[in-house]
């Protein structure tokens, strides 16, 4: 019996995948270290839970408008350019963030760090570009999972550095850590073919009207939106809950129970290969379900740490499972419009990421965990209802096609 091995051309794409994937980790982390040090960078600065949430709002409302007016440009610009210039432009707006004197500086500090932070989403759609149809899937899936563990990462890291020495110095680090992948970057991006070029004004006013064309693209995007939702209203509370009795965490505890969502970041990585093989739409839906699961494990076991860090495990699979297969879809809808198309599902899930850790603050204040947990169910429950119309109408287009074939 002989056993195929991986080609040149194979271990090259997956190199390129792992690679992508930590610098898109490493950008999208930007965006998350203040998860962990919300309670300290509040001491510091004389801010209560509802206005130190408003740093995770400021930078997602940030990263979505970057995405928005940036990343469509990843289908006519030279991106070996691009996302180097982006990344070092990330570098200043966190040296800002370390530097800042008083909360209102801080927010337009992360504000303008979520703008620059985009090459992530410019790297994903790359990715797709470079592989071919068989494979797409699963190097999407592996610069996904760079994502998810770059977002874990940071919130461990942010807590164990602030921990040791304090919150500015998690910004510094972070500098370093863009310029370093900026350089990277700039020598490993391969150059693509040239593009049409098309004037930037109707390159963004193509954006939306490129999804609306295709009535899937439209419930991948609702889809996507809540579950973005649901992530950061829990990421968000969870630091409060972890903080308050009867846990009384530090940040570098709180940072630590990230660890556990490295779960996520697998299942991101497999659920590329779930799509390769046709099954996007049963996973999707088993995603949902394993988040709404962590959601009531959560909501029933919040006085125990071994609870909490179940739901954080289970609530990973689930929700990064569920989103890397929705962005893959998007992305497989229009090859010449991948970075639009993406573009329109990041902005759209950025805004209503932002609109979750907006209203953890108040739910919180309203009500505590419980607020949040069945606030999150609720929206779960929608999306897995919006899941069961698509998978329906799937089935029917499917099972038409086969008649008519026939």
């Amino acid at each position: 019996m002989t056993h195929a091995t991986p080609s040149a051309g194979e271990r090259h794409l997956g190199l390129l995948a792992f690679l992508f994937a930590v610098a898109g980790g490493a950008a999208v982390g930007n965006l998350y270290w203040a998860q962990p040090l919300l309670s300290a960078i509040g001491d510091d600065l004389g801010v209560g839970p509802s206005e130190s949430g408003l740093l995770v709002t400021v930078s997602q409302l940030g990263y979505a408008a970057g995405v928005f007016f940036l990343v469509p440009l990843g289908d006519t610009v030279n991106r070996r350019r691009m996302v180097p210039l982006m990344m070092t432009l990330s570098a200043v707006c966190l040296l800002g963030a370390a530097l800042s004197p008083a909360f209102g500086v801080l927010l337009l500090c992360l504000g303008l760090t979520g703008v620059t932070t985009v090459s992530g989403q410019l790297l994903t759609p790359l990715i797709g570009d470079i592989a071919d149809d068989r494979r797409r899937g699963r190097a999407v899936g592996t610069v996904a999972s760079g994502i998810v563990l770059g977002i874990l990462v940071a919130r461990t890291l942010g807590g164990a550095i602030a921990d040791a020495l304090d919150w500015r110095a998690v910004y510094v680090f972070a500098a370093v850590v863009m310029l370093v992948m900026a350089a990277l970057m700039a020598w490993l991006i391969p150059t693509l073919a040239r593009r049409e070029r098309v004037a930037y004004g109707p390159l963004l006013r193509s954006v939306y009207p490129t999804m609306w064309r295709h009535t899937s693209a439209r419930i991948m995007l609702g889809l996507g939106a809540v579950v973005m939702c649901v992530f950061t209203l829990y990421w968000t509370a969870l630091t409060f809950l972890l903080s308050a009795e009867p846990f009384g965490l530090g940040t570098r505890d709180i940072g630590l129970i990230s660890l556990a969502g490295i779960a996520g970041a697998v299942a991101a990585q497999h659920a590329g290969r779930l799509f390769d093989r046709g099954w996007a739409s049963p996973a999707t839906g088993l995603g949902l379900a394993l988040t709404l699961a962590a959601l009531l494990v959560a909501g029933f076991g919040s006085g125990s740490l071994i609870a909490v860090i179940v739901s954080v495990a289970l609530f990973s699979v689930g929700v990064q499972a569920a989103m890397v297969l929705l962005q893959i879809g998007m992305l497989s809808i229009d090859p010449a419009a991948r970075s639009r198309l993406n573009t329109a599902f990041v902005v759209t899930n950025f805004g209503a990421g932002s609109a979750g850790s907006a209203v953890a603050g108040p739910l919180w204040d309203a009500g505590g965990w419980t607020a949040v947990t069945v606030a999150a169910c609720a929206l779960v429950i929608a999306a897995l209802g919006l899941w069961a119309v698509r998978d329906a109408a799937e089935r029917r287009r499917r099972r038409a096609s086969g008649i008519r074939s026939a």
